[in-house]
């Protein structure tokens, strides 16, 4: 891996294994280091790639959502442990359940900045050129997330748990 403008050697956010969590500290140092290497991605954003800084702050906001509520927060996963499955069930269970008013727009900006995120964690060799291919294709299923969002809205008597069922989060 190279090491970019905004990077020494030594630091920690770039190492993968800073991101297992199996204690409060570890919740913390995770938390902690996430938050530079957002910040190192939204620089990438802007010096690299032809969008506005605002599509910038979007993506590194919709990545920030993800990785520091729903991975570290809430499932307590190492943020390069990624797979098609937590995309699943972030977008269409743990998004859905925990926004008062989940919607698609806001849903697929957020899909955006996770899949750009690990475009450039690929860049960065943090992952595999597969896992990203993989990632792309989970943050795509547009269809498949506002159908959920539309079957969760029409939700009666017990019927959460036949939807929870469907798409449970990993």
């Amino acid at each position: 891996m190279s090491l970019k403008e905004n990077e020494s050697p030594g630091e920690t956010h770039l190492d993968p294994e800073t991101y297992t969590i199996e204690t409060l500290d570890d919740e913390i140092k995770a938390d902690t280091n996430c938050k530079l290497l957002l910040q190192n991605f939204h620089q990438y954003l802007l010096n690299n790639k032809d969008i506005t800084p605002l599509e910038a702050g979007s993506m590194a906001g919709g990545a920030d959502y993800y990785l520091r509520d729903y991975m570290i927060d809430n499932r307590r996963k190492n943020i390069f442990s990624i797979s098609v499955d937590l995309i699943h069930g972030f977008a269409g269970n743990w998004y859905i359940s925990n926004t008062l008013e989940p919607n698609m727009t806001e849903l697929k900006s957020i899909l955006i900045g996770i899949k750009n995120f690990y475009d450039y964690c690929a860049a960065k060799e943090l992952i595999t050129p597969t896992t990203t291919i993989q990632i792309a294709q989970a943050c795509t299923q547009f269809d498949f997330y506002q159908q959920r969002i539309e079957s969760f809205n029409d939700l009666t008597g017990d019927g959460y748990v036949d939807w929870n069922k469907a798409c449970p989060l990993q």
